[in-house]
């Protein structure tokens, strides 16, 4: 993505350019006086009620991040407040993969959907959008803590390894996110997403590394609770930003679970209002049980299961054997004996690195159809490969020019004349390169070559397994299925409504003062009788300037709506509340 589309910082410098491909511009300019009215009706009522309810960290953030309750958040202000506390922010296109959002987490970037809910959605979404994102991520890693097991979350999450499964309820959850905030869905399109996502989330089979770390995200940072089971604070975004949920949370109709490693195996519905929470004592909690999930994950157990995860997954992933050796590929295929791989393939362009760096002359073009090799121990030698010092290849005669004949316990065979050795920065031989190479497994030929040169890697075990590549540039990572699923209409011509939307907001702000407030509430009544929030954002007036019949009329005509509209009237009777305190303050 051209840099020039948005406003980088040296934070923002470092992303990889895989991730730079999900940032889009924010166009501030799009968002429409309805939009405006929304954010700040759901700021207005989150910040009186979370003020009572929310971790202390949250009212300080909303401070120290700069973010307004009378103004969608600017990327760019954003980023310049945001860049004294180590992080930055970058707006996207909804939902991005999992993977791609922790990994931003890791570089210490916060992702932000710049679209806004409808109206209609005023009180949850299941789109992410700059109400959660902005409103309910950005306040809370002002605090250190919790900003510092974000970032290890993401460093963590982005190497989980996924299944297929796991890929195709993502797509249904983004599909639904996007018809449901899209005007004019009807109903039954939405339904049937829906439906869907509970057929898929009831037939997800066993739960990948993914799915379950997806789990640890959604009951902390979307929707966690900390301190006590009796009296917990609110911290999760989720809750943050949503009307409904952060009222409902803290009745007895949900229950509050201490937090653990449990969480990871408690799935969770996001079209649903959550039948329970867990609460953290503190956020170093939090980085505790990271550490204890991270200990059961192929990243840090590697073996045969590590393997076989990313052969289930179909997806570029990376081995890394006991050398430090890295393969990056397709994983296709294993051999086992006595429960240990010793032998894996993988298909179609593939890489080795070592320590992150791809080793030279080992790239995708070497390896354009795939990469195989034995692992393991020889029959016969006490002594590693891996082990062995220079003198030691010389005595059993893995030295260059040499035809040799290497047994590998489990059956495998490599027969070839050594052409060269690679070797780490410790000295430890990790690659043999063969020509005249044939490699079988108890006499099935695994892979037979004259003139093309046999690279066998050189590992007792395989101790990671993790999704993604080991050199993040030795593949091109650009997803070119990428499509927008922007539900904002633009705003180049304003409908009547949302100008009667402006001039209640201009003169609010003093840019026109001249206008008559009861006019235009009339017009609303006549013409929009079904709309709510902006005879609210009048009423709001009337009362600061004690215009006492016209907030009388407009409470006569809210009452009318609550009638005809049952499911607004707790919204619409919280913004008469908020009105009257604040004329009171």
């Amino acid at each position: 993505m051209n840099t020039s589309e948005y406003e980088s910082n040296p934070i923002l410098d470092k992303l990889p350019r895989h991730l730079r491909q999900y940032i889009k511009p924010q166009n501030y300019e799009d968002y429409t006086p309805i939009n405006q009215a929304v954010w700040r009706y759901v700021m207005r009522k989150n910040v009186d009620y979370l003020s009572k309810v929310a971790h202390k960290s949250y009212l300080e953030g909303l401070r120290k991040t700069g973010i307004s309750i009378d103004h969608i958040p600017n990327m760019y202000g954003m980023n310049r407040i945001l860049k004294d506390l180590g992080w930055a922010a970058v707006a996207v296109d909804g939902f991005i993969p999992p993977a791609a959002f922790m990994e931003f987490q890791a570089y210490n970037v916060l992702v932000i959907a710049s679209d806004i809910r409808q109206l209609e959605n005023i009180a949850y979404t299941p789109a992410p959008d700059i109400i959660h994102e902005g409103a309910g991520h950005a306040p809370i890693i002002a605090n250190p803590e919790y900003a510092a097991y974000l970032r290890r979350f993401g460093e963590i999450g982005c190497k989980a390894i996924s299944s297929a499964k796991d890929f195709e309820l993502y797509e249904a959850v983004r599909h639904l996110s996007i018809i449901k905030e899209a005007k004019g869905t009807p109903l039954d399109e939405i339904e049937q997403a829906e439906k869907h996502i509970a057929f898929l989330q009831d037939n997800m089979g066993e739960p990948s590394e993914m799915a379950l770390i997806r789990n640890l995200h959604w009951w902390t940072v979307e929707y966690g609770l900390i301190g006590s089971l009796e009296d917990p604070k609110i911290y999760g975004a989720g809750l943050l930003s949503s009307i409904g949920e952060s009222q409902w949370c803290m009745t007895d109709n949900v229950k509050k679970l201490p937090y653990s490693i449990e969480a990871a195996k408690t799935s969770f519905d996001i079209t649903k209002k959550q039948p329970q929470l867990f609460v953290t004592p503190d956020f170093a909690f939090l980085s505790q049980v990271l550490e204890d999930f991270a200990n059961t994950m192929a990243l840090r157990k590697g073996g045969l299961t590590g393997l076989q995860k990313l052969i289930n997954s179909k997806e570029l992933g990376t081995i890394e054997l006991s050398t430090g050796l890295q393969v990056s590929g397709n994983f296709k295929s294993l051999l086992a004996h006595d429960g240990k791989p010793i032998y894996f393939q993988t298909e179609g362009k593939s890489a080795l690195a070592y320590r992150e760096k791809e080793l030279v002359g080992q790239d995708i073009n070497r390896h354009e159809t795939g990469f195989g090799s034995p692992i393991g121990r020889l029959k016969g030698i006490n002594i590693p490969i891996e082990d062995m010092s220079p003198r030691d290849l010389k005595a059993y005669k893995i030295y260059e020019g040499e035809v040799i004949s290497l047994d590998f316990i489990g059956g495998i065979n490599v027969t070839g004349k050594i052409v060269t050795g690679t070797r780490n920065l410790k000295g430890r031989i990790i690659l043999i390169t063969f020509e005249n190479c044939r490699v079988t497994h108890n006499g099935l030929t695994l892979f037979e070559s004259d003139e093309e040169l046999y690279n066998m890697a050189i590992g007792e075990e395989i101790v990671s397994a993790y999704h993604g590549p080991a050199d993040l540039y030795s593949f091109d990572l650009l997803d070119l299925s990428l499509s927008s699923g922007n539900y904002n209409n633009s705003n180049d011509t304003y409908s009547e409504l949302e100008s009667y939307y402006k001039l209640i907001r201009d003169f609010r702000e003093g840019n026109n003062t001249i206008i008559s407030r009861t006019k235009v509430f009339e017009v609303i009544q006549e013409k929009y009788p079904k709309d709510w929030l902006l005879p609210i954002e009048i009423y709001e007036l009337a009362v600061l300037s004690n215009e006492k019949t016209l907030a009388k009329n407009i409470k006569l005509h809210l009452e009318t709506i609550k009638l005809d509209q049952p499911n607004l009237g707790q919204l619409i009777d919280d913004g008469l509340e908020l009105a009257t305190v604040k004329s009171l303050a």
